[in-house]
């Protein structure tokens, strides 16, 4: 139970929540007041415990997957109590209710929470497919699915034919696979599936996992983790500054601030040590499986090229706008901000069909599932690469007056950790590293997790503790594709001005701090120009370049100036200065390690952001967003330094866009 829920008043029953049979009866609150607006605030609603941890698994023959809610109107099914009391069938069902939705409750951290989403004889399809997409495709389902099935098929076999002699053939293939797949279980339950892989999972990992003492399955599972570190990191040969010794140092770097928050921990003994180990080896696998083969790195390469690609529409925009000359100038203003709102409608509309969710809820019960965190910030961490730091906990509003103080502090670390897909664009249409963009992005989710249950573990309990809820966003929901577009792209402006005057106002009065600087010490005989903050930090963030594994060649400087740069304004001048001829002359490790050093949304203009987001969607909690917002910033700069330590770790050869060529 959470500091900032009222304590129940009454409950139905023995305990146990109302289910939808029961509607009428739950409209109103047992005094007869008046139906609360806020369904988390519900008496009815309140998650219960007696201790602190879930622990009976959902049975074999349940659900796979949580489901969505219908929106955050007033509906009992929308966040179901948890109790522990006797008379109840292994869910937590009052067996009482015949017929009604199952209440699922006592789940472990580990396991995917169901949510009801409708009451029980509603014609209402829940599908956002059928929804959206029109009677056609609601009463010709089957159809639909056929002639899509056809169309790809027949697509991917023409591809075949034309590029057997190449390797064309390989991307209309997947893509083929993927929405196969995707038509099959429309239609084929995925417990089908998922189900043997439980099975293999429980009589395989499960049965070692319980066979090794509790007390020391900690302990097995971080010595796990580093053994895989120690092989993988020094088992390649070495190739140019990539030695093993430089490997050792960034190695020690990560050890260093992964040790640093540790002590510096809120509530040491209340560390749940299974995301932390999971979060960083997470990271180092995405790192190697990148930087050390072939296929990561083509993966992640086709990525980022799609990525690139996408600008190119943003382009035509412009184009229209001004003219063709200016939609290739490089600046920030043409090049970066016109992406992000064309990013943000595409955004739109795919959440506006039900793409962006279901793909969402996938990504987030992984995350959930592995690392152990609440079904909200599962959600945040899922969503954050794609759609912003902000933006990415509007897919939780309703629960975010509610949060611990915790999930705020992740919340917040995780959108400081990376930057967002519509930046991410922008970047790499300006001929930034793309691969090391794309692949920092995702090893810096885990990383974050880790970084932010350290520093602030959990000792609440969480309203969406053993479940993955995304309640439908009522208050902006379009009435079709082209009214999502529209939204977007009004949302595209506020977001882009908000950006661009965030910018302007920070950029400004980091000039005048600097020139205040250069006053004051002119009057000391310093009349360095080069006197400023960034300067100044440049020095302090010495140790951790070092600490990164960059070569002790006279980059060490260069770098931590990089860093520093992007802390004080932003990561857009840092990834610019690092192309400056000033620059040039890093060595390709130093300038890899530099690039994952700086690609994350940690600077103080960020901090102002999320601190008004946050504000917006729970005023209540503005006092606990801003003292949470400088630790947590901290924890975002150093998660997107422990990818740069990965970077550090496994690189053995890469392309580098800055020069173009071959490396190591």
């Amino acid at each position: 139970m959470t500091d900032h829920l009222p304590p129940p008043t009454a409950m139905a029953g023995d305990g146990i929540a109302s289910t939808t049979a029961d509607k009428p009866e739950t409209a109103t609150t047992p005094a007869g007041m008046d139906r609360n607006p806020d369904p988390a605030l519900d008496p009815a609603h309140q998650h219960r415990h007696a201790h602190r941890n879930h622990s009976p698994r959902v049975d074999a023959a349940g659900h796979d997957d949580p489901v969505y809610t219908r929106g955050t109107n007033f509906d009992p099914t929308l966040v179901p109590t948890q109790d522990h009391k006797a008379g109840l069938d292994p869910h937590g069902v009052d067996k009482a209710h015949v017929g009604t939705p199952p209440d699922y409750s006592d789940h472990e951290k580990a396991d995917v929470g169901i949510v009801g989403t409708a009451a029980e004889g509603s014609t209402e399809s829940t599908s956002p497919y059928e929804r959206h997409l029109g009677p056609v495709y609601r009463h010709r389902r089957i159809l639909t699915h056929l002639f899509v099935f056809c169309l790809f098929t027949g697509w991917s076999i023409a591809s075949l034919i034309l590029h057997r002699a190449d390797k064309n053939w390989v991307v209309p293939f997947l893509l083929w696979l993927a929405i196969t797949l995707r038509l099959v279980f429309f239609h084929v339950s995925i417990k089908y599936v998922s189900n043997p892989i439980r099975w293999v999972w429980q009589h395989t990992a499960l049965v070692i996992c319980n066979a090794i003492p509790s007390r020391f399955r900690t302990v097995s599972g971080a010595a796990l983790a580093i053994a895989v570190i120690l092989v993988g990191s020094f088992a390649s040969e070495e190739s140019a500054d990539n030695t093993r010794a430089n490997r050792a140092v960034s190695l020690f770097g990560m050890a260093v601030i992964l040790f640093a928050f540790y002590l510096t921990s809120a509530a040491r003994s209340r560390i749940n040590w299974r995301t932390v180990i999971v979060g960083m080896l997470s990271q180092y696998i995405i790192g190697l499986f990148v930087l050390r083969t072939q296929v990561g790195y083509d993966i992640f390469k086709f990525i980022a090229d799609r990525a690139g690609d996408l600008l190119g529409f943003a382009k035509d925009g412009v184009s229209f706008l001004t003219e063709e000359p200016v939609s290739l100038l490089k600046w920030f203003l043409i090049g970066v901000i016109p992406a992000i709102i064309f990013f943000i409608s595409l955004v739109q509309v795919l959440y506006y069909v039900g793409f962006l969710q279901w793909f969402i809820k996938k990504f987030a019960t992984f995350v959930f599932w592995a690392l152990g965190v609440s079904g909200a910030e599962a959600v945040v961490a899922a969503a954050t690469p794609f759609i912003g730091q902000g933006e990415s906990a509007m897919l939780v509003r309703p629960f975010v007056p509610h949060m611990t103080k915790a999930e705020i502090h992740q919340i917040m670390t995780c959108g400081f950790a990376t930057i967002s897909g519509s930046v991410l664009v922008g970047y790499i249409g300006m001929g930034f590293n793309a691969e090391a963009l794309v692949s920092s992005c995702i090893m810096s989710i885990p990383a974050s997790l880790a970084i932010s249950k350290m520093r602030y573990p959990e000792t609440e309990e969480t309203l969406t503790a053993g479940r993955v809820v995304i309640p439908d966003d009522d208050e902006h929901k379009a009435e079709n594709a082209l009214h999502a577009f529209a939204n977007g792209a009004w949302l595209g402006i506020k977001i882009a001005g908000t950006i661009i005057t965030s910018l302007l106002c920070i950029i400004a009065a980091v000039a005048l701090v600097n020139g205040l600087l250069s006053w004051w010490g002119h009057y000391l005989n310093i009349n360095d120009p080069e006197f400023t903050l960034q300067t100044i930090l440049s020095y302090i963030l010495y140790p951790v370049a070092f600490l990164l594994g960059v070569p002790r060649d006279g980059d060490l400087l260069k770098v931590s100036k990089v860093i520093a740069e992007k802390i004080i304004t932003n990561e857009y001048n840092a990834f610019h200065k690092l192309g400056t001829p000033e620059f040039a002359d890093l060595s390709p490790r130093s300038q890899l390690i530099a690039t994952y050093a700086v690609c994350g949304f940690g600077n103080i203009g960020s901090l102002g952001i999320q601190i008004g987001i946050l504000g917006q969607l729970a005023p209540s909690r503005g006092g606990d967003v801003s003292r949470l917002a400088v630790s947590a910033l901290i924890s975002g700069i150093m998660a997107t330094l422990t990818s740069a330590t990965v970077a550090g770790l496994v690189v053995t050869s890469q392309i580098s866009r800055f020069t173009g060529t071959q490396t190591g």
